[in-house]
């Protein structure tokens, strides 16, 4: 199983407006991290160069 980032707005909420995606709890800002068996290491490494490009 692989870590996966995604943005729920954009993604599996796209369908709601924005009322209903603040009610659902999904702000534009928002990324759901669901991690996978990756050593702690290298899922670290990932994040840390996906932040740095922000």
């Amino acid at each position: 199983m692989r870590s996966l980032a995604t943005h729920p707005a954009s993604t599996t909420h796209r369908q709601l407006n924005p009322a209903e995606l603040a009610k659902a709890g999904v702000g534009e800002d928002t990324v759901r991290l669901s991690v996978g068996i990756e050593h702690i290491d290298d899922l670290l490494a990932d994040l840390d160069q996906a932040l740095d490009a922000v």
